[in-house]
Order: C-alpha cells, then structure tokens, then sequence
C-alpha cells in the first residue's frame, strides 16, 4: 500500500531518490542516544530504588542505592549500544517511511513513532533484566522499567526528529530507492 508523506509537501513527492544511511551515522546515533538514555536510567533508577524500593522489600541505604543505579545505567551503555546499533541498522534495511526533500532524505513521523515504539519495547526488557540483576527485586526492576517506558518514549522521539534534520552519514541518491513515499517493507 502506498501513502503520501504526511510530513512534506507534495513536491517532494516526485523526487528522485532517497539516500543511504551509512554505518557512522547509525554508530552516532547510537552514541548521543545512549548519554541521553543512560542518564535518563541513573536518575529514574536512583530515584525509583530509593522511594518506590522500600514498597517491594527492597530498602538500602541511599548510598547503595546510588551504587544500584549506577551500576544498571553504566552495564546498559554497553548493552544498549549493542542493541542500538542493530535496531539502527534493521530499520536501515527496511526503507519504509522514508521520503526525499530537496536532495535530502527525511524520516516521515510514522516511521519515526514505529521505530520509537520497537526501541522501547526492546530497551526497556533490557532495563528490566538489568535492574533485577542489580537489586534482586522484581517489583523494583519492573517500576524503573516502566517508568522508563514513558520518558524514554518522549525522549527517543525527540532525539530521532533532531536526528532527521542532521544530514551526517547521509549518501543523498542511492539507486534502487523509491523518492517521496515511504518506502515498502
């Protein structure tokens, strides 16, 4: 099924071609997201282990828990941009919902939103197994995990759309590629 880009203007929709992302982009987003991600989860995590802990029997004392959280925000950099990377990379593979405007390829918001909610689901199980590991209680990891579902989903989104203004890591014209509709999967 074909779809016009709900995001450009209808001359867009009789460009060329759209371009080809390449490896250090993808391993640039990876990066920025990942500070931004991480911080987000040492505060949620500190915050979350020390008020919310003590409701599921697991009370620490405030340096620990700093140590806890800690430890889940710098283990998920290193799972995360792994993850990342290969999220990156798929939705590179699939070129749905990307259009050309003025020479220059641009993400519809459609895709932006399904990208946005396959990273969340799969980085927040990451969360989840990593702050069960780190405290040992299911109902903490299970409220950092959720709380993290709602601000990391603003979060993500916001990055993506500051991401699809940055041309770096863009070759503009790759053949093959269809111009001003999404691309189908």
């Amino acid at each position: 099924m074909r779809e016009r880009s709900e995001s450009y203007p209808a001359e867009a929709q009789h460009q060329s071609e759209t371009g080809k992302v390449s490896q250090s982009r993808s391993i640039a987003k990876a990066v920025s997201w990942r500070l931004v991600g991480s911080l987000d989860t040492l505060l949620l995590s500190y915050v979350l282990i020390t008020f919310v802990g003590p409701y599921f029997g697991f009370v620490v004392e405030q340096g620990e828990a700093a140590k806890a959280a800690g430890l889940i925000a710098v283990t998920e950099m290193l799972t995360k941009i792994a993850l990342y990377y290969v999220h990156e990379r798929g939705w590179e593979r699939a070129r749905w919902g990307t259009v050309t405007v003025d020479g220059r390829r641009r993400e519809t918001y459609r895709r932006t939103s399904a990208k946005t909610a396959s990273w969340r689901i799969l980085a927040s199980l990451d969360t989840v197994v990593l702050a069960f590991v780190f405290t040992g209680s299911i109902g903490t990891a299970l409220s950092i995990g959720g709380f993290e579902i709602v601000s990391k989903l603003v979060l993500y989104f916001l990055h993506e759309r500051a991401w699809a203004k940055i041309s770096f890591g863009i070759t503009p014209g790759a053949p093959g590629e269809t111009q001003g509709k999404p691309a189908e999967a």
